[in-house]
């Protein structure tokens, strides 16, 4: 699937522990050896960076490149504390978001990016939402920035169901990822 290495230091520096896999609850004794993370490596995959261990906190999705700081991955914070890999995906991409929680209120269907979904879809809240292909990363705000929510496909009847507090989504983004003979 991939590695990630992570480095307790910036630019690569310092103590380092490379994964290649899932790391949740398992690997949160590893964590605990890092003071913080300040950089990483990610190979041959996508992945998601958790804060806190079991894959709760804030959310860092990455795919394959160099991450010299914490800046570089649009981190809150030096620390991670797990990690998920998810596997490469070429199909086609469809997702349902909703104006009210349990898949109520008014509809909205998208199957590409979007930069700012107040102007460009007319939602100025997404209570709930259906995933139907593809993986997703909902930001906070528009222009991809802010908070970062990783979605696969299912059904997410109320914004705490992908960690958020709010019904705010600013902005949304197909993760596009290749298979390891295309890259």
């Amino acid at each position: 699937m991939g590695k990630i290495i992570f480095y307790e230091g910036r630019n690569f520096q310092g103590r380092h522990w490379e994964c290649g896999g899932d790391c949740g609850g398992d690997c949160a004794d590893t964590f605990r050896h890092f003071g913080c993370c300040n950089s990483m490596r990610v190979s041959g995959g996508h992945l998601v960076a958790y804060e806190k261990a079991n894959f709760a906190g804030y959310q860092y999705v990455v795919g394959p490149g160099d991450y010299p700081d914490v800046g570089s991955w649009m981190g809150f914070n030096d620390r991670i504390g797990s990690c998920q890999m998810f596997p490469p995906y070429r199909g086609s991409y469809k997702l349902k978001l909703f104006s009210r929680p349990d898949m109520s209120g008014r509809a909205t269907e998208v199957s590409d990016d979007c930069p700012d979904v107040r102007s460009l879809l007319r939602l100025n809240d997404v209570y709930s939402c259906d995933v139907a292909e593809g993986f997703w990363v909902l930001y906070e705000h528009p222009d991809y920035r802010g908070r970062q929510f990783f979605l696969h496909p299912g059904e997410y009847r109320a914004c705490g169901d992908w960690g958020c507090q709010q019904p705010s989504v600013g902005s949304l983004r197909r993760i596009k990822t290749l298979k390891p003979n295309e890259q």
